[in-house]
């Protein structure tokens, strides 16, 4: 039976896992002129939007997590598990998949 989420806020990842939302490429180029979709790069920068309380350690000690809400990040290009909520896609990865944090 599929769960149907009435909030992206009702998500709240569990041990090393990130919830993150892409950010969607410009369809639209500094001089104005509107790019087709199939020309447009699937960007790999994404907004931080939850994250879990971390992994444990083999020696039962918890590992923090690298990122936190609101941080931008580097993802691969694939992977993650794919979350929808309305009309609204998310992706589940966990923290080591994540490629590198942008500081701004």
């Amino acid at each position: 039976m599929a769960t149907t989420l009435r909030s992206i806020k009702s998500l709240v990842p569990l041990l090393d896992r990130v919830l993150v939302q892409r950010i969607r490429a410009d369809t639209k180029t500094a001089s104005g002129i509107f790019l087709p979709e199939s020309t447009v790069e699937k960007l790999s920068e994404a907004k931080v939007l939850a994250v879990g309380p971390g992994g444990v350690g083999k020696d039962g000690k918890r590992i923090e997590m690298s990122v936190a809400p609101g941080d931008k990040v580097l993802i691969p290009p694939y992977g993650g598990s794919p979350v929808k909520v309305g009309d609204e896609e998310y992706t589940l990865f966990r923290d080591h998949e994540l490629l590198a944090k942008i500081n701004e």
